[in-house]
């Protein structure tokens, strides 16, 4: 009897921008297909950064996209095995986001069930593949809410900088209020990562401590953390993940590490 697997699904979540969510999806992605995971990546930011970092330069000119399932859902349309999944030379799919999804957002205000909408595209991918990745968009809006209702955990990216720690407090309200109103009460914080630190300042280090001092007793804070790179910073620009760009770097191997240890 083969018993159907159902995907892990994880918001990769801060309302801030520049914090390393992109870099963060794609990389612990690839690095969960590396380790022979079958994974599904989704863009939910209009930007389409993530589908840009992957190597897609044009999302708005997609034929499918995130809004163009979720506006299937809204209009209760069947959604096709597949449908509007992109696939990586990496061995990842994805399912890219283009401006369309601002507009989206837009229309979801006044949709019935309307936090449940990612949800319900998901839902047949589900039983495809061991993790789903979410990329989320830089704001508390109706797309992070969605992004929320449909996870079973929430990842959250740092900057080790004091300003960025603030804006956590705001993320953890969010998340009380998704759990208080019966949007997802199961939804558990996966913990906090921290990305672009500098070990060798003594403000990295101090910046480090604050963090898992200030939330660690309440969050996991992963020992595990994303170092400062140029060269991470160029792969987007090459459409390419860490492991195909700088394979050899600090970057590639912790994030091969975070998907090693952790899942």
């Amino acid at each position: 009897m083969k018993i159907s697997k159902k995907a892990t699904t994880i918001a990769i979540v801060n309302q801030k921008g520049g914090t390393g969510k992109t870099t963060t999806c794609e990389n612990l992605g690839i690095g969960l297909a590396m380790e022979g995971k079958k994974v599904l990546l989704v863009d939910t930011d209009p930007q389409g950064s993530l589908t840009i970092s992957m190597g897609w330069q044009q999302p708005d000119e997609l034929p499918a996209t995130l809004s163009t399932l979720m506006q299937k859902a809204m209009n209760d349309q069947p959604i096709q095995p597949g449908e509007g999944i992109l696939h990586h030379a990496e061995g990842v799919d994805l399912i890219p986001a283009n401006i369309e999804l601002a507009g989206l957002e837009v229309a979801l205000v006044n949709s019935m069930n309307r936090e449940k909408m990612l949800k319900q595209v998901l839902d047949g991918a589900k039983r495809e593949y061991d993790y789903i990745l979410l990329d989320c968009t830089p704001s508390l809006g109706m797309l992070t809410i969605n992004a929320l209702a449909a996870a079973d955990t929430a990842l959250i990216p740092v900057q080790a900088q004091y300003l960025s720690a603030k804006g956590l407090e705001q993320l953890l309200q969010t998340i009380c209020k998704v759990h208080r109103q019966k949007i997802n009460p199961k939804l558990k914080i996966e913990g906090i990562l921290l990305t672009m630190t500098d070990s060798r300042t003594n403000y990295g280090k101090q910046i480090d401590t604050l963090i898992r001092q200030a939330y660690g007793s309440k969050i996991k804070v992963f020992d595990r953390t994303i170092p400062r790179s140029v060269r991470a910073a160029e792969t987007s620009a090459a459409g390419k993940s860490i492991f195909q760009y700088d394979p050899k770097s600090k970057v590639a191997e912790a994030y091969q590490s975070l998907a090693k240890t952790n899942y």
